[in-house]
């Protein structure tokens, strides 16, 4: 998807826009694949235990049905930029849309663990796409003076989803008298878990009516009175539309369809600003977020914690998430990227040590003793919320802001297809690290945390404030 900005020389970058409720609703409309990308994620985190039990599966196969879904995510992020360049961002969302609402309702209704699994791919297929679309449709549209924050609105989406999903999860545990395969009007309960998300799907198609395309992608085919109407809606009155019409055609024709063959350099196979983007996006996953949104229930319930109040847990973990993520969005403008992400960085690692520890102790009668047991329930939220103020969105922000733009469809679709498939390793590994040593598990977690540190102090530059054409 090529995207470009306001250039310097347009003195665009101070104009403030006069219809910025509207470009508010735009990108809202657009971050509901966030939303649907955060609810489908960890909706699963409240069926693991009721999978396992009617298929009768061990921990490795389970892990392989949770984490499958990835497959698809990573498909789905690596050609949604090639899809989106051709027929247009909105009707990728619509695409979306429609693939969301098949794996939800295939999802609930599985003859056998076969074709839930192969639902769980078309789902994740639709949340690899929405992962590419979502950040990219919004720099396209985003005043630069408003983008970060803007940007923001895709994560925001995501925690939103999240939290949402666990409590559509408690209610109807709640519901089935805490039986997560109790009978609620002739289906399982995880089954109606799984089925719930056919509303936001839908929702998500319709708004994507409500929208306009990318000016960016308008101008590409042609279309640009349309285009001229978009960009004065996003931009306001003040700004010559004629001129920025021609200042994206410049950009664009300095530039070609990004492709695979564009983003490999001489010496290290990609170019280091593509490996800066894979280090980004594989570090935000290998820290083990996910095992908070995909496996938390399981977790706690292995400690001796009960179904119900491990599903609430889940619960107050994700309303942390959002906390932490509005914290993200206030800042990210005013401090920075960079910065943030170091504070979440060394937050993470602490938080990780300290849940290393109160896992490493022995259980009594099925139960973490009472100590340990309250400091991995501390620990475990302050992780999130360290992770929620700085990667879960700074990484968002950084991959629709770093590439330049001659690469930046091809360098992002990488980037988060990479992202996907870290998540994909943490997800299928957990369970069987788990039955080895949970204690010894964090322990692998801290050390990604403690090695993002570094990570960020040598190889990532700030963005913040910058036209998407000084990336280079």
């Amino acid at each position: 998807m090529t995207s470009t900005a306001h250039g310097p020389e347009s003195g665009a970058r101070e104009a403030h826009p006069d219809h910025l409720g509207h470009v508010i609703f735009i990108t809202a409309a657009a971050a509901m694949g966030g939303f649907l990308f955060g609810y489908d994620s960890s909706v699963i985190n409240g069926a693991v235990e009721a999978i396992r039990d009617r298929y009768d599966i061990g921990s490795g196969t389970l892990a392989q049905v949770i984490a499958i879904a990835l497959i698809g995510c990573a498909i789905g992020a690596a050609t949604a930029g090639r899809i989106a360049d051709r027929i247009g961002r909105i009707r990728c969302m619509q695409i979306a849309s429609v693939l969301f609402t098949i794996s939800a309702v295939g999802s609930a209704l599985p003859f056998a663990l076969w074709d839930l699994a192969m639902w769980r791919i078309i789902g994740g297929f639709a949340i690899g796409m929405a992962s590419v679309i979502g950040p990219a449709y919004i720099a396209e549209v985003s005043p630069p003076a408003y983008r970060g924050r803007l940007g923001s609105f895709q994560q925001a989406a995501i925690v939103i989803g999240i939290a949402i999903s666990q409590l559509v999860n408690y209610g109807i545990l709640q519901i089935a008298d805490g039986d997560q395969r109790g009978e609620i009007a002739g289906f399982e309960a995880w089954q109606w878990m799984l089925g719930v998300m056919v509303v936001p799907a839908i929702l998500y198609g319709l708004l994507s009516f409500a929208i306009p395309e990318s000016p960016r992608f308008l101008i590409s085919v042609g279309k640009k009175d349309r285009a001229r109407k978009i960009l004065e809606e996003v931009e306001g009155k003040n700004v010559d539309l004629d001129a920025r019409v021609h200042e994206i055609e410049t950009a664009m024709h300095r530039e070609h369809k990004s492709k695979f063959s564009d983003l490999l350099g001489s010496r290290f196979g990609f170019l280091p600003i593509v490996w800066v983007g894979i280090g980004l996006s594989v570090f935000q996953q290998l820290v083990g977020i996910n095992v908070a949104f995909y496996y938390s229930a399981t977790l706690w319930q292995s400690v001796g914690i009960d179904p119900t109040d491990s599903f609430f847990y889940s619960f107050t973990t994700s309303i942390i998430n959002i906390i932490g993520t509005v914290i993200a969005m206030i800042l990210v403008d005013r401090v920075g990227r960079r910065p943030l992400a170091l504070v979440g960085s060394t937050g993470m690692a602490v938080a990780l040590a300290v849940e290393a520890w109160a896992f490493s102790a022995d259980l009594v009668d099925g139960k973490l003793p009472t100590t340990q047991g309250t400091v991995a329930l501390i620990a475990a939220h302050v992780f999130v919320l360290f992770f929620a103020l700085s990667w879960g969105v700074v990484v968002w922000v950084f991959l629709g802001e770093m590439f330049p733009n001659r690469i930046r469809a091809a360098a992002l679709g990488v980037a988060a297809s990479a992202q996907w498939i870290a998540n994909w390793a943490i997800t299928a590994s957990f369970p069987s690290l788990a039955d080895w040593n949970l204690s010894g598990t964090y322990i692998i977690y801290t050390c990604f945390a403690v090695l993002s540190i570094p990570f960020v102090l040598k190889f990532v530059k700030e963005t913040k404030g910058k036209a998407l054409e000084e990336m280079g």
